[in-house]
């Protein structure tokens, strides 16, 4: 396949690295990505993985847009409150590049249709609002052996971390199951920063073009913590594998999706 003229304007900023060149950038384009959220994460993620030329970009959300969504979800604008957030956010995409093939999928995810819905996808972003969506997405990828690149926020705090079947742990091996209802506070009584939103996101699209394009240090055996008060942040080693993780060990009793009951909101 070679890039339209058109196509090397566009990406010659990529181009121009020598770590993505005319070939990653052929990946990018050939790649698809699911993203679960089309919130505070699925936002900036999506709209910078637009701009990167991924090919298909998959959108999965049941919500519509609100007036309190545009504080950190920068995918949509005061014009498309009480649209799908799916097809907001799909014309946005659009709108930056006509390029990206975009697949909305406006339904609650769960563990009757998460399975086909990544089946055919590259790499999943995480980008749920819940804790119990968060886990289902690490357990449907763990049994689908699909990479997925995990992120949470919180006030002016936030966590990412990289899951590669055979290279690293899960989300289950360093936090086994939700937290019980009530033991974290939701996004609307405890608040989140809207730049919090874009940081995070936007570094769960740049953890996707590397996967996609076999460049760098993915955050595979690490999670990435930021302080936004204190503009810190931490690197923190996570063990190579849990051999007693309920999903991923050596004798998992997690072997079929279930969903479980909905906690407070983890994001966005």
């Amino acid at each position: 396949m070679a890039l339209s003229d058109e196509q090397l304007e566009r990406y010659s900023r990529h181009i121009t690295l020598k770590e993505i060149g005319v070939r990653g950038q052929k990946k990018l384009l050939a790649a698809k990505v699911l993203i679960i959220g089309a919130g505070g994460l699925g936002a900036p993620a999506a709209m910078y993985l637009a701009a990167a030329g991924v090919g298909t970009i998959g959108i999965a959300d049941c919500d519509c847009v609100e007036l309190s969504n545009l504080q950190r979800q920068i995918i949509h604008s005061t014009d498309d409150v009480g649209k799908t957030k799916v097809q907001s956010a799909a014309e946005t995409i659009k709108a930056l590049n006509p390029d990206v093939k975009v697949i909305t999928y406006h339904e609650y995810v769960s563990s009757r249709n998460i399975a086909g819905m990544i089946a055919d996808y590259d790499i999943i972003i995480d980008g749920a609002d819940n804790f119990p969506t968060k886990f289902l997405i690490n357990d449907a990828c763990v049994l689908g052996g699909k990479p997925f690149i995990h992120a949470g926020i919180l006030r002016f705090e936030g966590q990412l971390m990289t899951y590669v079947p055979g290279k690293g742990p899960c989300y289950r091996c360093i936090f086994e199951a939700p937290p019980p209802k009530d033991a974290v506070p939701s996004c609307r009584e405890a608040g989140v920063i809207g730049a919090m939103a874009g940081i995070i996101g936007s570094m769960q699209a740049l953890e996707a073009v590397k996967f996609i394009t076999g460049q760098g240090e993915l955050l595979t055996g690490s999670m990435l913590v930021f302080d936004g008060m204190k503009m810190e942040w931490r690197k923190v080693r996570l063990p190579k594998r849990n051999h007693a993780c309920p999903i991923c060990g050596d004798k998992p009793s997690i072997t079929e999706l279930t969903d479980e009951e909905q906690t407070a909101c983890s994001m966005l």
